[in-house]
């Protein structure tokens, strides 16, 4: 459970141009953009940074712009230099920063929520369309030149409209899936560690369910929305998989850790699950073998947020907070609270 934590990192105003260092290469304006208004180090040949050559990075800027897939832990921000004032992540999830850590050294850490709820409702919408209706599998039949024609019974699916969708966290993304999923037809469950206002559950046509044992047993199909944490750490698992109905699918948009992989695997190569869509594994950019040869298992490269509009307005959110933090404002996106 998010618990506040008393007396957040306090802004200190800057003087002069504050020293901002890049970890991956954004969009060609951010970057612009930005070495217009700091002293800027930007990694325009996007080559991945090592352990070490980010904590060098963080004892050389006032300012750090690490992605969602830097994983910035306590002992990095333990021999992170006093210089470092604002760690101004470019993405909206913060399970990749020890916020704690953050905080006991007085590092402000700021995010870009928001920007990215209609791009990956958008991709979810495609997974959950194209697991029931096998369109991975219909792709490589075309691409193999085995098609031999239209058929009554052939490359038979799955109608998505009367089916059950059940909505694991329903935040901003899971409730633009909701949104998308009702007008296809889909009864939506959902389950949250808070329920929603009943004036936003009528007009998603959203269940509350208490617990999600409830939820995965009553749903043809199960999307992911919740933060990671070590509470939802493998909660998709043998068990709660078990739980599942014979046929039914998964999934993922979300972060990979929330599933057991072996024990979904299993799942679907024994015929408990119809297939799965993922777009987040557990150890990117690693992708097991296993999920590519199945042929009713969508995988996707990460790109829930890859849109230009979205990448330009998260940038864009990056430059708003350095902005407000040098200029001794508390920036809009600032991280409140950790989960301790």
């Amino acid at each position: 459970m998010a618990e506040p934590i008393s007396s957040p990192p306090q802004n200190r105003r800057l003087a002069g141009t504050p020293r901002v260092i890049v970890t991956r290469h954004l969009m060609p304006t951010i970057e612009a953009r930005m070495g217009e208004l700091f002293d800027t180090q930007l990694n325009t040949a996007d080559q991945i940074m090592s352990r070490d050559e980010l904590v060098a990075a963080m004892n050389e800027c006032d300012v750090f712009v690490p992605t969602v897939t830097d994983r910035i832990d306590a002992a990095m921000i333990a021999e992170a230099s006093d210089r470092l004032g604002l760690i101004a992540s470019f993405g909206a999830g913060t399970d990749h920063i020890d916020l704690k850590a953050a905080r006991d050294r007085n590092i402000m850490v700021t995010n870009t929520p928001g920007v990215f709820t209609d791009d990956t409702a958008d991709l979810t919408m495609a997974l959950i369309i194209g697991v029931p209706r096998r369109i991975r599998e219909g792709v490589s039949l075309i691409r193999r030149g085995e098609w031999t024609g239209w058929a009554p019974s052939g490359m038979l699916g799955r109608r998505l409209g009367g089916k059950v969708l059940g909505i694991v966290g329903m935040g901003r993304i899971g409730q633009a899936v909701a949104h998308r999923a009702k007008a296809f037809g889909l009864e939506i469950v959902y389950h949250n560690r808070k329920r929603l206002p009943e004036a936003l559950e009528r007009m998603l046509g959203a269940t509350y369910v208490e617990d999600i044992d409830t939820l995965l047993s009553a749903s043809d199909i199960v999307t992911l929305h919740c933060p990671y944490t070590e509470a939802t750490h493998e909660m998709i698992n043998e068990r709660t998989l078990g739980l599942m109905k014979v046929g039914s699918a998964l999934i993922n948009t979300a972060r990979g850790d929330l599933v057991d992989q072996e024990a979904l695997l299993a799942a679907i190569y024994d015929g408990h699950l119809v297939g799965a869509g993922l777009d987040v594994y557990p150890e990117e950019p690693k992708v097991d073998p296993r999920l590519l040869s199945h042929p009713n298992i969508m995988t996707l490269p990460h790109i829930g947020s890859a849109t230009a509009e979205g990448r330009e307005a998260s940038g864009e959110k990056v430059i708003a907070n350095i902005r407000f933090w040098a200029d001794g404002h508390r920036p809009p996106d600032q991280v409140l609270d950790a989960l301790v």
